[in-house]
């Protein structure tokens, strides 16, 4: 690595806008191997950040009003990637009375000092939706090529330190060697594996093969959880660590007569008549602190586990699917394994799906039985099927797309009709789910509909009404009606039907089950 005086931050804001602007994969491999090639061995940690599109900051208490007031952008950049680091750190440091009033001032500074270019780089690290086309999968590679290394010892050391930033650190610290000895470590969180998505039953044995492992899905809180003899540590799906939040998890994992453990599942609350409850009821327990004694009449919650990771000095991520089952069946009780069973037949995949659904779970989770622990990973060895919610929504905004959309109009706006009369209310956005075709069309129709626009969106008369498919809600300061969409994505758009045919908030609220607002 060349020795600087630090990395400027037009140095990856402009990196970032080259790959926004090009469709290749490839391309934005190179991009972001040059930066990396070109920076600070000191701030290597930062710049990866960066270039994925995230804070190294886990919460800043930064939220979009804030970001939304910043000043006149600077002429010239002065900024370097350490600078801003330090300031996202000094917010996240940040609490207490006059806090929130620091806290703007830093960024009023911050974003005062950035030029234009810069400021939209910030805007969507802080924000999380820095739209440049490049995921933590791209940095990955574009980190192996500047350090000459294999993409499959960036990605398992990844997985298994937690981040990218860390296989980063150890890299640079310690080359190739550094980086394939990096393995699991009872007490460190590992990146957990991920399911695809299947809108159906035939589709989801058609991706995964029968006979396959099926998983009752459970609407709780991803938890993965390590025994360390009398130390347990317990982590989000986002790594964050909530053992204090979960002491009935807890005393159970430590009664486990082995020494270490890293088990992964979710944590879930029950109704008396032995249902799930809602996700938002099992959220409000695990999103506030106990007292100190540790007791609390709030709902009790339960573990339930789908996967052993690591067993007494034994590490178990490489072996198939059937053996880790096999050792967890016979070292847990079945009282804390996921409801589950083995369906030969799409007829059996169907039967449990239906049973699952009827009994107040979120679907179903298919597994192919020979695939390791892919941790890290949306594979396509898992599976999810969930009953598809769907609205008759108002486009009232598209935005221009970037990359291979760049040159037309992708991401929705998406507002439902005020049953008061009033302007739509917005819901969401999405850019999922339409072909090129669709893109095109709705390109021309869009602009045809316009009635203003800045430099990144299309506002429209709200006459358009399209259906939107969604995995349920979740509240949101952001939007007016209090509520986001979940995992939106288009299905079609309905010429058949008028905006006064729209849905209103109000149907959109006898919904339910409305899920706490991630992040911040």
């Amino acid at each position: 690595m060349v020795e600087t005086a630090g990395m400027q931050l037009e140095r990856v804001a402009a990196a970032s806008a080259a790959m926004a602007a090009t469709r290749s994969r490839i391309a934005k491999r190179e991009l972001i191997a040059e930066v990396l090639r070109d920076g600070d061995a000191a701030e290597i940690e930062i710049v990866v950040a960066y270039l994925a599109g995230s804070l190294r900051q886990r919460r800043t208490g930064i939220g979009w009003r804030t970001i939304s007031k910043a000043p006149t952008p600077a002429v010239e950049s002065t900024l370097t990637v350490a600078e801003v680091d330090a300031a996202f750190q000094a917010t996240a440091e940040l609490s207490g009375a006059g806090s929130a009033g620091r806290r703007a001032e830093v960024v009023a500074e911050l974003f005062g000092r950035a030029t234009a270019a810069e400021q939209r780089l910030l805007a969507g690290l802080v924000s999380g939706e820095l739209r440049q086309g490049a995921l933590e999968a791209q940095v990955q590679e574009g980190l192996a090529v500047a350090y000459e290394v294999p993409l499959a010892a960036v990605r398992r050391a990844a997985m298994l330190s937690s981040s990218t930033t860390a296989a980063a650190r150890v890299l640079v610290d310690g080359g190739l060697a550094a980086l394939e000895r990096v393995g699991l470590s009872v007490g460190t969180g590992i990146q957990p594996m991920l399911a695809a998505s299947a809108p159906d039953v035939a589709a989801a044995a058609a991706k995964s093969g029968l006979p396959a492992l099926v998983d009752h899905k459970l609407d709780g809180i991803r938890v993965q959880v390590h025994k360390d003899g009398d130390t347990i540590r317990m982590f989000t799906r986002s790594l964050d660590e909530i053992t204090e939040r979960l002491p009935e998890v807890s005393a159970t994992v430590a009664a486990l007569p082995y020494r270490t453990l890293v088990l992964d599942g979710e944590v879930l609350a029950f109704q008396p008549d032995g249902k799930p409850e809602s996700f938002q009821v099992t959220a409000s327990r695990t999103g506030s602190q106990l007292d100190v004694a540790g007791h609390s009449e709030r709902t009790p919650l339960r573990g339930y586990f789908f996967d052993l990771l690591h067993l007494d000095g034994r590490d178990l991520l490489d072996e198939p699917l059937t053996e880790r089952t096999r050792i967890m069946t016979e070292v847990l009780p079945d009282e804390l394994i996921v409801p589950r069973r083995v369906c030969a037949t799409e007829a059996e995949l169907t039967a449990v799906f239906g049973s699952a659904v009827a009994d107040g779970y979120e679907g179903v989770v298919v597994k192919r039985l020979d695939s390791p622990y892919a941790a890290g990973r949306r594979d396509a060895a898992w599976i999810k099927i969930k009953p598809r919610h769907t609205l008759d929504l108002l486009v009232i905004a598209a935005e221009w797309g970037h990359g291979r959309r760049q040159g037309w109009l992708s991401n929705l706006h998406l507002a439902a009709r005020d049953p008061r009369g009033g302007e739509p209310i917005m819901l969401g956005k999405t850019f999922k789910g339409m072909t090129d075709k669709l893109l095109t069309w709705q390109t021309e129709r869009f602009q045809e509909l316009e009635t203003s626009r800045d430099d990144y969106t299309v506002y429209l008369r709200p006459e358009t009404v399209v259906e939107i498919a969604f995995d349920g809600l979740q509240r949101s300061t952001r939007y007016p009606g209090g509520v986001a969409l979940r995992f939106a994505r288009v299905l079609r758009y309905r010429e058949d039907k008028t905006a006064d045919q729209a849905d209103t908030l109000d149907t959109v609220l006898a919904l339910g089950a409305i899920k706490d607002e991630p992040g911040d």
